[in-house]
């Protein structure tokens, strides 16, 4: 976001940045007259819904109530409000955003994301979303494999962990009962040449090598190691690769996304996922590409 607001700032346009973990702290109201009958009071400035042409939804927190509650009952019941209203306030924003909170939360549907990308025309490892000793053993029996989560990467308790992307083991080491535990996505591993991260702004592709081979420690999940360690390289994609990624991207009604890809030994590549709302910072520092210009641009796209 930050990256955003720079950008926004460069070019002298006008913007207001709401942290929404702050917003039962402000004066709310909205009325039923228009799409527009809404407004926001922090304090020091007021926010009208006439005066919104564009919004960028980016990582929002839930809202926080500060006030000294005596009943936990009382507090939850608050902040539930709270983001009922938020829910209501993004809806009334309809297609103004980059992207629709609607919108990201059905394209992070992962074997939505997959069965998509297979009927565009992607490469696509083969893959069993299983909990099923069976269906496990079936696709692991061809080759190897790997498993990684449907959706929640982070399991919070008394210490965190993430969960990454990780080769699994020979079938007969395999418990039945750890893995009748949830759900995971088994698919075949793909022999990498490098891993890409592509970032798509509309009609703009932005797709960098992910030098992941070059480190033991990152071989199958980029990610397990310190990022600014492996070498990132902007790259050109095949034409028609390129075009899936646009294809993609619009066919779950989205205006951003950051797609993770490989490209195998045989020049060959691959769909592994899409993120609706994902990183990409620490891309434009690495290597330059100017992505917080093009989402800029994008929204100010839909101010014509």
């Amino acid at each position: 976001m930050d990256y955003v607001v720079l950008e926004l700032q460069r070019r002298g346009l006008k913007y207001y940045r709401l942290n929404t973990e702050s917003l039962p702290q402000y004066r709310v109201e909205m009325g039923i007259h228009s799409r527009d009958d809404w407004k926001i009071y922090d304090g020091e400035n007021i926010l009208s819904g006439g005066d919104v042409r564009a919004a960028y939804f980016r990582r929002p927190g839930k809202p926080e109530v500060k006030q000294d509650l005596e009943e936990r009952g009382h507090l939850n019941y608050a902040e539930s409000e709270w983001a009922s209203f938020l829910k209501s306030l993004y809806s009334r924003l309809d297609k103004m955003w980059l992207n629709s909170p609607a919108n990201i939360l059905l394209s992070e549907d992962k074997p939505r994301q997959l069965f998509l990308a297979k009927d565009i025309g992607f490469l696509i490892p083969e893959t069993s979303i299983t909990n099923d000793i069976n269906s496990f053993k079936s696709i692991a029996a061809l080759r190897s494999v790997i498993g990684k989560p449907l959706r929640q990467a982070l399991i919070e308790d008394k210490n965190e962990k993430i969960i990454f992307t990780t080769s699994l083991p020979a079938l007969d080491s395999v418990d039945e009962i750890d893995l009748s535990f949830a759900p995971i996505i088994v698919q075949h591993e793909i022999k990498k040449a490098y891993d890409i991260r592509i970032i798509v702004v509309g009609s703009k592709v932005f797709p960098v090598a992910i030098h992941s081979q070059d480190n033991t420690v990152t071989v199958v999940d980029w990610r397990r190691g310190e990022v600014p360690d492996l070498l990132h390289e902007p790259i050109i994609l095949p034409v028609s690769i390129e075009q899936k990624c646009k294809d993609i991207v619009r066919k779950l009604g989205l205006k951003f996304g950051a797609i993770d890809m490989v490209k195998d030994l045989d020049d060959r590549y691959w769909f592994l996922e899409i993120n609706p709302n994902g990183q990409w910072a620490w891309i434009e520092n690495r290597t330059g590409l100017p992505i917080a210009s093009a989402i800029v641009d994008e929204l100010v796209g839909e101010l014509s």
